[in-house]
């Protein structure tokens, strides 16, 4: 096992509501991302940006606006996902909104089809173009990652198999916002969860949980980070701005480090992170980015 941290930007907000997560790689970067995981002893590999997209209204597909787009920048970071994982090195993905994830998902899986993800998001993301009618696919990339009814082949057929996952190689940590639909879903489906209130009430322990049970069964641990599972006013970073909802952001670092240290931990995404939000100094970003190079920093791996 390589003890490299392979840096992969995803800059786009093709699946998103409006734009501005296509800006997050850059303005993790300028926040002195990269500066942080190396401090933090990590040898850093910067593999630069795929090419991104900036959200636009698309009047052409109104109920999965701009999957083109998402399709084309998913297969990219899939391909850069999967060089790095090849050569043993962890990844790190820097989204962009949720359909990044598909990206990484379809890249794993070109090494093995033993892939686990923990999805950390309030929501879970299993809607499809015909449960419901906004059109953004950003939450709708769990869906297609299960191949579930009523979605596309562009993004559901991104990796090597379809389904990408079956039910049983996801779980759900910290979900609270869950429509009718999706609850129909996971329970059919019979998808695991760690829903908020345990989370928030013992942060580590809830992942510690995850991390040394579920997950183990799995070659490669991959952990999807939306940041729309902060509470808005404690941590504005997110997209979404749900208030006095969620995580505080100490929760949430307390619950991603025993995730990371799994010892088949392979990738973390992070994604819906808009820097137009926060501090107008840029120090909600830069508080963000440190802890975030703290929590890998943590992992054993490095220690090799």
């Amino acid at each position: 096992m390589s003890n490299r941290l392979v840096v992969i930007g995803a800059p786009s907000s093709a699946g998103a509501y409006a734009p501005g997560q296509e800006k997050a790689p850059a303005a993790l970067r300028a926040a002195g991302l990269l500066e942080f995981l190396s401090a933090g002893g990590i040898a850093v590999d910067d593999h630069g940006d795929v090419s991104g997209f900036r959200w636009r209204a698309d009047k052409t597909n109104p109920r999965a606006m701009n999957v083109n787009a998402a399709s084309t920048v998913a297969r990219a970071t899939a391909e850069r996902v999967a060089s790095a994982l090849v050569a043993d090195a962890a990844v790190l993905v820097l989204g962009g909104d949720c359909t990044v994830e598909l990206g990484t998902v379809a890249g794993a899986l070109r090494g093995t089809p033993s892939v686990g993800m923990v999805y950390i998001d309030l929501d879970t993301d299993l809607n499809t173009p015909e449960s419901t009618q906004d059109g953004a696919l950003d939450w709708m990339g769990v869906a297609h990652m299960l191949g579930l009814e009523g979605t596309v082949p562009e993004l559901a057929a991104l990796g090597p198999r379809v389904p990408m996952l079956r039910p049983e190689q996801v779980l759900f940590f910290a979900n609270d916002n869950v429509e009718p639909f999706e609850r129909q879903v996971i329970e059919a489906l019979g998808i695991a969860e760690v829903r908020l209130a345990e989370v928030a009430a013992d942060p580590p322990r809830a992942a510690e949980a995850v991390a040394t049970g579920w997950a183990r069964q799995f070659e490669r641990l991959l952990v999807h980070l939306d940041l729309d599972v902060l509470d808005f006013v404690d941590m504005p970073l997110a997209e979404n701005n749900r208030r006095n909802t969620g995580l505080r952001f100490d929760q949430l670092m307390a619950a991603l480090r025993p995730l990371l240290c799994a010892p088949n931990w392979a990738a973390l995404t992070v994604c819906e992170l808009n820097p137009d939000h926060g501090e107008s100094d840029g120090s909600t970003l830069r508080t963000f980015a440190e802890a975030l190079a703290d929590a890998l920093a943590a992992s054993p791996r490095w220690q090799r």
